[in-house]
């Protein structure tokens, strides 16, 4: 690879999987191809709308690059429309196993079945009290671009503490996981969709990939995008454009892989680039992975001294208490000794409290202890 690396990269369209997802087009493939539910196998583009950002305002930024759509379903004889299927996708190249994701869906779904609550509501009043209510189906999906395999668990009751012992008090749900790499190339191949296509070319992350995928017929390749609307060719442009650039291509091989692309030219895509230095990549990525490791290991350190901190003070302040109790306790014995000495003596009450005022700390309410102790 020549060392006239991409000086234009901060220029370069980059492309996240929720710009994919955001397409109608490629998200009904996706559904079709990867949702084993025969309602959607007929799916169309205009059937889906994304709500993506109806729920930013509950969740924050750090969930906006996840999608929502809601899937509009049709019945054709009755010609009218049924409930709404809900699709929830984490898929902001999910390459690393992230453990957390089931309650980050479960987030998601209670902000849509809230959502829908009120919706229903301004269509009539009253509504979601009746038996015959029901809530939509929301089908939660991680996109998963890791070589790895999924070791999350799938199921939200196995991310709460003993989840077996109290099983029947806790929600539960499962998700799927659509993983790259559990595809061979020519079943996504066999698809025959643009979809399908940007998942081949998601799955060149080494060496042995890129050459798996010059081994495709280009032909095959080049039939699947000829009927492609312009949207889809520009997304396709800029998976080839970013997965260039993650390469090391030089701008020259860039500029050559995107003009390809909007050419329908895919199936020669790589045919004249150099050696890719996909080497050095990998491991900027396992430099990037393990420096990531010891920062979350440091947390944990700061996060285990801080609560230990914070123990030890609690036990100090425990203990504190407790000998301020037990000084308290010995004080007040003795000023009742005191009264009681001083009553045997025949002292009036009020001069009790008065010759107790010169011997006792100030702030203790000594007419209180008098009138609890004189007998």
């Amino acid at each position: 690879m020549s060392n006239n690396k991409s000086k234009s990269s901060r220029h370069s369209r980059d492309i996240s999987s929720k710009t994919v997802f955001r397409n109608p087009v490629l998200c009904a493939q996706f559904i079709r191809d990867n949702i084993n539910v025969p309602i959607l196998k007929n799916v169309r583009p205009e059937d889906i709308e994304d709500v993506s950002e109806r729920y930013l305002p509950y969740l924050g930024t750090e969930f906006e690059s996840d999608t929502v759509k809601r899937i509009h379903l049709y019945d054709r004889e009755k010609e009218q429309e049924n409930e709404p299927v809900f699709l929830v996708s984490l898929v902001e190249h999910k390459s690393l196993v992230d453990y957390d994701v089931a309650m980050q869906l479960l987030r998601y779904m209670m902000c849509i079945w809230t959502e829908y609550r009120k919706e229903m509501e301004v269509v009539r009043e009253g509504i979601t009290r009746r038996k015959s209510f029901r809530y939509p189906v929301i089908i939660p999906i991680v996109y998963y671009e890791g070589r790895g395999r999924w070791t999350a668990d799938i199921q939200l009751k196995d991310r709460i503490s003993r989840g077996d012992m109290f099983e029947k008090w806790i929600p539960d749900f499962c998700y799927e996981v659509i993983r790259i790499h559990d595809y061979s190339n020519k079943e996504l191949l066999e698809r025959g969709n643009e979809m399908s296509l940007i998942m081949l070319l998601n799955k060149i992350q080494n060496e042995s990939d890129l050459e798996e995928f010059k081994q495709i017929s280009g032909q095959d390749v080049d039939r699947i995008v000829q009927g492609s609307p312009g949207s889809v060719v520009e997304i396709l442009a800029a998976v080839a454009e970013s997965l260039c650039r993650k390469l090391g291509a030089t701008d020259a091989e860039t500029k050559q892989c995107v003009r390809k692309v909007r050419g329908r030219e895919m199936g020669y895509l790589f045919e004249n680039m150099e050696k890719m230095n996909i080497q050095e990549e990998r491991k900027k990525t396992a430099e990037a992975r393990k420096e990531l490791e010891e920062m979350r290991m440091k947390l944990e350190e700061t996060q285990e001294k801080l609560e230990k901190a914070q123990k030890e003070t609690g036990e100090a302040q425990e203990k504190l208490e407790k000998a301020q109790r037990k000084t308290d306790e010995a004080e007040e014995k003795g000023i009742r000794m005191l009264i009681e000495s001083f009553q045997e003596m025949g002292i009036s009450k009020e001069d009790t409290v008065s010759r107790l005022a010169d011997k006792v700390e100030p702030g203790i309410r000594i007419r209180e202890l008098v009138d609890r102790y004189w007998r």
